[in-house]
């Protein structure tokens, strides 16, 4: 088996769970015996582009002239029998699909958030969920709130590409869906259930977990939807000290919500940006994990990362959130609200001890490598024996 994953990177700077998924089935696919052709493209990379390149980088999402021949010349080149598409954008368009069925590779997507439909992905804008731009042609509303990069004229361009690439998108092979929700998202834009198939991501495993630390962990994108402000909100109905320290670390337009709420308070400690290893003794140094995005998050990495690692996670009951932690005693579900988040952070902190072997077994249980990959080869296989676009 041969497969191209396809994925343009998000920045570096800002941390990506979608990045560290891709990097890791990639490793998991081939520890199993897949040949790899990774095709990626940087965001980090736009600033280096030559002024021709720059020039064109308006259309990009729409068409991305330079990755279409550089895809070309790989399909024509390896013959690989699957092309497993990630994130298209800015980089490399949603006509890399197009490309791939010229050359009668079946393809594959993850779909990681609702970019189908939402400029953003995110179904979320100014603090709420927001479902303006669905059912519609062309996604106005993205445009009217600068859905995209704060930008109205991006905005226009995302629109655009979107209504531009619905048929291209409704001509993958097979959708991966992460989740249920993913799932039924899928279904309203129009792809028929025989096309989806539910397999969430999964993460190596860390081995066996060390003892559990004292406190909490927030490691997340410091940006509205990840819910820096709900944690706060929350955390300052307790005492100082109250509920042991609180641990924050990410980047992004809210950092300085953070460090302001280190700078008053003794039990909080902003960390900045962490890199693998720092982020593997900040979770060892934690008894539970925290997550509570205010969007409809599809299936947050830190998670599955918290999981692997046997600590329970407090989390919102918002997009894949409730599926992830399933009803195995692996954390706790509350409402996107100050009140239950704060009534729920002193039950974590008393009942981690007991959570912690829950975490790891369902991890075991339905995110372990083992399970999953397994699962994409056999997806992979079915595609090439029933799709029109099988390589000859």
């Amino acid at each position: 088996m041969k497969v191209v994953v396809a994925h343009n990177r998000y920045r570096e700077a800002i941390p990506s769970g979608e990045n560290v998924i891709v990097d890791t089935e990639i490793a998991q696919l081939r520890a199993a015996g897949v040949e790899v052709l990774p095709f990626q493209r940087s965001s980090d990379s736009i600033g280096d582009l030559p002024a021709a390149q720059k020039a064109l980088l308006p259309l990009a999402p729409i068409y991305g002239r330079e990755a279409q021949r550089d895809l070309a010349r790989l399909l024509t080149t390896e013959r690989p029998d699957v092309l497993h598409l990630h994130n298209p954008y800015p980089l490399l368009s949603p006509w890399v699909i197009r490309t791939a069925h010229a050359h009668q590779v079946p393809v594959v997507q993850t779909v990681h958030n609702y970019r189908q439909v939402c400029a953003s992905g995110l179904y979320f804008r100014d603090g709420h969920n927001c479902q303006d731009c669905k059912g519609r042609l062309v996604g106005w509303p993205a445009v009217k709130h600068r859905c995209y990069r704060g930008s109205a004229a991006q905005s226009a361009l995302m629109a655009t590409t979107l209504a531009v690439h619905r048929p291209t998108w409704r001509s993958v092979d097979r959708f991966i869906a992460l989740t249920d929700r993913i799932a039924a998202h899928l279904r309203d834009y129009g792809i028929p259930d025989e096309r989806i198939v539910i397999k969430p991501n999964g993460l190596p495993d860390p081995g066996e977990p060390d003892p559990l630390g004292e406190g909490f962990l927030y490691a997340a994108r410091l940006s509205p939807e990840k819910g820096l402000d709900l944690l706060l909100d929350a955390w300052r109905r307790h005492p100082d000290g109250a509920l042991g320290p609180l641990r924050i670390a990410g980047d992004g337009d809210l950092r300085p919500l953070a460090e302001q709420a280190a700078a008053e308070r003794a039990d909080v400690s902003y960390l900045g940006v962490l890199d693998q290893d720092g982020m593997r003794s900040a979770r060892r140094a934690a008894a539970v994990v925290i997550a509570v995005p205010t969007w409809n998050d599809v299936l947050p990495t830190v998670i599955l990362e918290a999981m692997a690692s046997g600590r329970p996670v407090l989390g919102t009951a918002v997009g894949g959130i409730p599926y992830l932690l399933g009803t195995d005693a692996a954390g706790w579900v509350v409402a996107p609200e100050a009140a239950a988040l704060a009534a729920a952070l002193p039950v974590a902190r008393t009942e981690a001890g007991r959570r912690g072997k829950a975490a790891r077994d369902r991890y075991l249980q339905h995110f372990h490598p083992d399970v999953l990959t397994a699962r994409l080869i056999d997806i992979y296989s079915e595609i090439t024996a029933n799709s029109n676009h099988s390589p000859s």
